[in-house]
C-alpha cells in the first residue's frame, strides 16, 4: 500500500470502498456514534501505553496505529458524506492556528 497518498486520494479510496455497498454512508449521527466508539478505543490504547491502567492479558493486542486508522476512516466517511474536502479543511485550520496562535508558544529558535 502507498503511504504517500494525498488526502484527496484517501478520500477517494474510502469513497470507492463505500460505493460498492447498497447501504452507502451511514447517517451523520450514526457516524458520530461510530467516531465516539473509535476514539474510545484509541483512548484505551493511550491509557494502556502511557497511563497507569495497563492491558490485561486477556485483552486483544490492538495498536495505536490501528486505532488511529479506524478514527481516520470514520472521519473520512463523515467528510465524504457531507461533501467536505479534508485538504481544504486542513489548510483552513492551519491558517487559523498560524495566525491566532502565532505568539502563543515558545518557538524552538527563540532564547529565553
Amino acid at each position: 500500500m502507498n503511504s504517500e497518498k494525498t488526502m484527496k486520494q484517501l478520500q477517494q479510496d474510502v469513497d470507492t470502498y463505500i460505493g460498492q455497498f447498497k447501504e452507502g454512508y451511514f447517517q451523520p449521527m450514526e457516524m458520530m456514534a461510530r467516531m465516539t466508539e473509535e476514539l474510545g478505543e484509541l483512548s484505551r490504547e493511550v491509557m494502556h501505553q502511557y497511563g497507569p491502567k495497563k492491558k490485561k492479558s486477556s485483552e486483544a493486542a490492538n495498536s495505536m496505529e490501528e486505532e488511529m486508522g479506524d478514527v481516520l476512516f470514520v472521519l473520512i466517511c463523515m467528510a465524504n458524506s457531507m461533501d467536505i474536502d479534508l485538504a481544504k479543511a486542513h489548510d483552513r485550520v492551519m491558517e487559523k492556528f498560524s495566525s491566532r496562535d502565532k505568539d502563543r508558544w515558545t518557538r524552538k529558535d527563540e532564547v529565553k
